[in-house]
């Protein structure tokens, strides 16, 4: 069937009609604006409509919308976002760029639709690099935002509340009465996660992570241009939709991955990202921030329902209420310390465990620079055992992560501590935070042969990509330092060989079965 558009639309169909070479014109359509692909770049034209969270029913607003959509958008994608631009003439024979104007549009680069990220995830071309290239770009824009004024409506606990109580009201229309004891469900415990969190919710907004973020950062939102991945799209027409908590900008991300059944590149991200940014203290409203994304998703979705009755429709909103529920449950908390000499593959064992299990990994060599005011890949030019490693630094640094690990456990998260633990006064602190709140404990031993461990470094320092900063005087240094584990130790062990990498993870290696029931026990 032939869509049928309105006069300005259909002129703007006419190739002749552009000011640079065009041969022909696409058009696409969603509820509030008309996109037209003509050769390199494409025009946004806003939908004359009021729909209560925006109205754009005046030209005077579309032309301050395109505006704010320039404004945003350019934080995260200047390249994509090049002007806004009048439209004169008539609707019938419309002028790009002439005065009067008629109506505006948002003038674009164009780019291959086929390279965002949730095309890119359904071809399986997604990959940990993008990922990793997508949380450092995150982290670092929220970073570089100001915080929301003291006197803003927004992050109060009451406003932050408001679009979840909203989202409820509006499901319980859509859907059937069948599908309402699930709703009741889920209703009943973001409220009971809700009252959990409103002294954190108030918190967060008086230390300035209340700040205007993208607001709708999920797959499709998010191109991959030369390699590396560019949020567009963010939010322009609800000024409250965006004014957000940074880990609820984030928590979506990490949503939309879950759903999609990849658990494993979801807490890919938030690792990097917490690494990043060092907002661990975010993670305490995680699981509400999820649950309020994946019940917005399964609103949208019982929309195009109630309009088209497309039976997948359906499917997906009950599928998205399923992941809000999911996103508010809580486990028994595990915590991980592993142990071992430099280059014996700490690090990779703890990312394969978070991304295996779901964990929050606390890296020494990256919290250490922190606290000493370093970006991760900073040298801080430290001797052996001098600077930023000398004996106190350490003991600051092993308090540091102590800390963290007893906010992450209290609230309900795994745990894994990638740091060396050589001596038993370091691991012993960890052990007993885990018998004090109840949380399963085990040290992961890593070994790996000498010759492996001067390889790996030195291969390690010529890529110049990794926090550590241990070269071979360092492992020199650490093996005159080491304290094997004690008899009472033993019994919480679990013997990682790291020098058979291709068997790495094997699930028959008694490594991961010994794991997967300790897993188990906090699920």
């Amino acid at each position: 069937m032939t869509a049928t558009y309105p006069p300005l639309i259909q002129a703007l169909r006419d190739p002749g009609r552009y000011p640079h070479p065009v041969s022909k014109v696409e058009v696409l359509e969603t509820h509030i604006s008309w996109v037209l692909l003509a050769g390199r770049y494409a025009y946004k034209i806003k939908k004359p409509v009021d729909l209560g969270f925006l109205d754009f029913t005046d030209l005077q607003k579309r032309r301050f919308f395109c505006g704010e959509e320039l404004r945003l958008n350019r934080r995260l994608a200047p390249s994509l976002y090049l002007a806004t631009v009048s439209i004169g003439g008539t609707a019938e024979r419309p002028e790009i760029g002439a005065e009067p104007a008629i109506e505006y549009a948002v003038k674009m680069r164009r780019f291959a639709v086929d390279h965002t990220l949730d095309h890119l995830f359904g071809r399986h071309g997604l990959q940990p690099r993008h990922i990793d290239l997508l949380a450092q770009t995150v982290a670092g824009f929220h970073a570089a935002l100001p915080a929301a004024a003291a006197d803003s409506v927004y992050g109060t606990p009451a406003q932050v509340m408001a679009p979840a109580r909203q989202n409820f009201r509006q499901l319980r229309a859509l859907l059937e009465s069948a599908d309402l004891p699930m709703l009741e469900r889920l209703e009943t415990a973001c409220e009971t996660e809700y009252a959990a969190c409103v002294a954190l919710i108030a918190d967060r907004r008086q230390q300035g992570r209340i700040r205007e973020c993208h607001g709708d950062l999920h797959l499709g939102n998010i191109v991959l241009l030369r390699d590396r991945p560019v949020p567009f799209d963010a939010i322009e027409f609800a000024p409250e939709l965006r004014w957000i908590d940074t880990i609820n900008d984030a928590a979506f991300l990490v949503m939309d991955l879950l759903q999609r059944g990849r658990g494993d590149l979801a807490y890919r991200f938030l690792n990097a990202y917490l690494e990043h940014s060092g907002d661990y203290a975010g993670l305490g409203l995680l699981r509400f921030y999820l649950s309020y994304r994946a019940a917005v998703r399964a609103k949208v979705a019982g929309f195009r329902l109630a309009q088209t009755g497309d039976p997948a429709a359906k499917r997906e909103c009950l599928a998205y209420l399923q992941q809000a529920v999911a996103g508010l449950a809580r486990r028994k908390p595990v915590l991980i310390l592993t142990h071992g000499l430099p280059g014996c593959g700490k690090s990779h064992v703890a990312q394969l465990l978070l991304e295996r299990y779901g964990w929050i990994r606390l890296r020494s060599d990256v919290e250490r620079k922190r606290l000493f005011g370093l970006s991760p890949l900073a040298s801080s030019g430290s001797a052996t055992g001098g600077g930023i490693y000398q004996a106190d630094a350490s003991r600051q640094t092993y308090g540091r992560l102590l800390e963290l690990s007893r906010g992450l456990l209290a609230a309900g998260f795994g745990v894994i501590v990638d740091a060396a633990f050589l001596q038993y006064d370091q691991r012993r602190p960890f052990r007993e935070l885990a018998a004090q709140l109840g949380a399963g404990f085990a040290v992961v031993a890593v070994r790996a042969e000498p010759a492996t461990l001067r390889r790996r470094i030195s291969e390690r320092q010529a890529a110049g990509s990794d926090a550590s900063e241990a070269g071979l005087d360092v492992l020199a240094h650490a093996s005159r330092k080491l304290e094997p584990l004690q008899a009472d130790e033993m019994s919480s062990c679990l013997q990682f060989d790291n020098d058979a990498e291709p068997a790495a993870t094997d699930d028959s290696r008694p490594f991961w079965r010994q794991l997967a029931e300790l897993a188990a026990l906090g699920a």
